[in-house]
């Protein structure tokens, strides 16, 4: 071969896009230009190759997204197939009359072997090929794969869905969850496009019936009229010619068929087909013991062949005999390997470093309520709902709840859980799984047949209630709440309490590295340059505490840098990080179209600025304790006279005394939201509602 043109193809061979666009440009050509008979049976023999090459890597791979590009394949597969039909037809058609050889040596072969020269035999072995492939084969792969397109498609946010829990949740890392949906994007595109891509097969068969016809009428007209030919022998030339020209290009059709088909019914089939098939069928060898009865038996029915059936039932009871075999040393296997790892874990202590380590947040049930875990059906799983509460306080606080254990204990009653913070009992209760829990609003009686009990979250009077009563419940006005709300309930508001604790040094790095990549200039400006991360969190701990949100880091960041070079009290440094954050802490207690606030009286606010003893870092109260026990008894007077009008207002003091104010109302209303002046917001309406004096 000539320098140039092996120079040629190795460039070829390094560069895939550029052989495959080669390939499409020789198919198109094959569509225009004329081809000698020697090239047409190259490309015939390639197209067996491919087709064959095909099917055996649809039988050899894992699963179907393996061969995502199958559509196009097919699609290149069937130009090539229409291709080399269009230049059969021309030789047919123009040499025809010089004999079988006229269209190459491999449509002769197929006319004349595997037709024996018969032309009705090789016209009907074509037209059923084209009806095993067309109706059979192609209408069944492509209603699986529309099925499994829509299916998928349907699934879709499902999954997604799915993905984010198990991301918020902790299971796997964001490069886990890009992979898993791509995966899940590339699954729905690739049922849609076999969906399509069945098209190509049906137009395939047509246009195959279509060239069948057209070259035994055109050749037979040609052979006759232009060259002389007999018309008998040309009827047997042609159609000779065109029934070969037809297998040879229905057999790699119908190849791929199959490989289309096994691709798209192999959706919940894992592993290799061979192995999948042979090791789901061998499950059961009683199955094959029955056909091995049932061939015996036609064996020996008179006027049946004893041989065929013989041999059947033998194989079949061997195959009986081999799987149980099989199955029995399966089985021993596994009950000596269970054996050996209760053994192993029987021998091997577990490690300190386990024993010491602690669960943030865990949640201990009763025998009786495990089916909240494992078999929930009429309500969400616990595990679910726990997922989704990390993702809403991710999104109401700012930092994701570390993942929250779910175990069982078999020391507590049936239907008894326990709430563990840090390995510290913070709450327990008890719920009743087949029962729905409900309350009355109004704190009447219900008027509905239930067990008397007291709600487990906030101690109020509740019935267990049958479940058939809950429409009726609800009719009436009245709260009705499953036992899995009941718990994340109960861990939400614990969660709430101690959100400071649960953001460790750990969290907090993870936050500013991790959560926060945007800020990661800002985060090398001024840690540790300015401040250490241990005091980032503990100033986030001091937000936290009080029920601000951190999400907006970029903003406290901003804050901690400006206050560090002026101070490094902490305290300090949270007031002004406050200030920084005023239209997010005005905005989270406007109510209506104002904030509700009760301010302090000059002379509270002068005698908590005069009992402020020290100087910067020092600084600290010194207030007699009979003022602190007048000014406390004035704040529960004056609260308690707004409560009975529907009113739950802010306490608005100057910013100096604010933290100090707050760490006395803290101890007797921690739910009261103490506020400076810097926190209200230029553009936020207040609405004062008394003054405490």
């Amino acid at each position: 071969m000539p320098p140039v043109i092996v120079n040629f193809m190795q460039r070829i061979g390094a560069n895939r896009d550029m052989a495959l666009a080669v390939g499409v440009i020789a198919i198109i050509a094959m569509l225009i230009l004329p081809i000698p008979g020697w090239l047409l049976d190259l490309g015939l023999a390639l197209s067996i190759t491919v087709s064959v090459m095909i099917l055996m890597t649809a039988l050899f791979i894992e699963k179907p997204l393996e061969l995502s590009a199958f559509p196009t394949i097919l699609l290149v597969a069937t130009m090539l197939r229409l291709g080399l039909n269009l230049a059969s037809t021309r030789l047919i058609l123009t040499h025809g009359h010089e004999g079988h050889d006229a269209a190459g040596g491999v449509i002769g072969a197929f006319g004349e072997f595997l037709m024996g020269g018969e032309v009705i035999i090789g016209l009907t072995i074509f037209i059923i090929l084209i009806v095993i492939n067309f109706v059979v084969i192609t209408k069944g792969a492509g209603r699986i794969a529309e099925v499994a397109a829509r299916f998928s498609l349907d699934s879709m946010p499902g999954k997604q869905m799915a993905i984010d829990a198990d991301l918020s949740a902790g299971m796997i890392n964001e490069d886990q969850a890009k992979a898993r949906r791509a995966e899940v994007e590339a699954e729905s595109g690739f049922y849609g496009a076999m969906d399509g891509a069945s098209k190509f097969v049906k137009g395939d068969a047509i246009a195959g019936l279509l060239i069948t016809a057209v070259n035994i009428v055109v050749g037979l007209t040609i052979g006759v009229v232009s060259h002389g030919v007999p018309i008998g022998e040309a009827f047997h030339t042609y159609t000779v010619l065109t029934a070969g020209d037809g297998l040879v290009s229905q057999i790699p059709a119908l190849i791929i068929s199959i490989a289309a088909g096994l691709l798209v019914s192999k959706g919940g089939v894992k592993g290799k087909t061979g192995s999948a098939l042979s090791e789901q069928m061998g499950r059961y060898p009683k199955a094959f013991g029955m056909v091995s009865f049932l061939m015996g038996a036609l064996a020996i029915m008179p006027g049946m062949p004893f041989l065929p059936f013989a041999i059947f039932s033998a194989a079949s009871g061997f195959a009986a005999w081999k799987m149980s075999r099989n199955a029995a040393a399966k089985t021993a296997m596994e009950k000596l390997a269970v054996a050996q790892e209760q053994a192993a874990a029987a021998v091997v202590e577990q490690p300190i470093s386990q024993t010491l380590a602690i669960d943030a947040v865990r949640i201990e049930i009763g025998y009786a309520l495990l089916p909240m875990i494992n078999e929930a059906e009429r309500e969400p799983r616990l595990d679910d709902q726990v997922r989704a509460l990390r993702r809403q306080m991710a999104t109401d606080f700012g930092f994701v709840l570390p993942s929250v254990r779910i175990i069982d204990n078999m020391g507590l009653k049936p239907n008894e859980y326990v709430i563990t913070i840090k390995e510290t009992e913070a709450a327990r209760g008890e719920i009743r799984i087949d029962k729905l829990l409900m309350i009355n609003p109004g704190g009447g009686p219900a008027g509905l047949p239930g067990e008397t009990t007291t709600e487990p979250v906030f101690g109020l009077p509740a019935l267990w209630i049958d479940r058939e009563l809950r429409d009726e419940a609800s009719f009436r006005g009245l709260t009705v709440v499953e036992c899995g709300t009941i718990i994340t309930t109960h861990l939400t508001e614990l969660v709430k309490d101690n959100i400071a604790d649960l953001l460790s040094y750990s969290e907090t790095q993870k936050l500013l590295t991790e959560v926060h990549k945007d800020s990661e200039k800002l985060v090398a400006d001024i840690v540790p340059s300015k401040v250490s991360i241990s005091s980032v969190q503990r100033i986030l701990q001091n937000l936290l505490s009080e029920g601000i949100s951190i999400r907006d880091v970029p903003t406290i960041l901003e804050g901690i840098a400006e206050a560090a070079p002026l101070t490094s009290n902490l305290t300090q440094m949270t007031e002004h990080v406050r200030s920084r954050l005023a239209r997010q802490i005005s905005a989270s207690q406007v109510r209506g179209e104002a904030i509700p606030v009760v301010t302090l009286s000059p002379e509270w606010d002068q005698e908590f600025a005069e009992s402020i003893l020290g100087q910067g870092d020092d600084r600290q109260l010194a207030m007699a304790p009979s003022s602190l026990h007048k000014f406390i008894q004035h704040v529960r007077e004056t609260y308690d006279r707004l409560a009975q009008d529907g009113e739950i207002p802010c306490l608005l003091t100057s910013p100096a005394i604010r933290p100090f104010v707050r760490s006395i109302i803290e101890r007797v209303r921690p739910a009261t939201v103490v506020l400076s002046q810097n926190e209200i917001h230029s553009r936020a309406r207040i609405r004062a509602l008394g003054t405490i004096g």
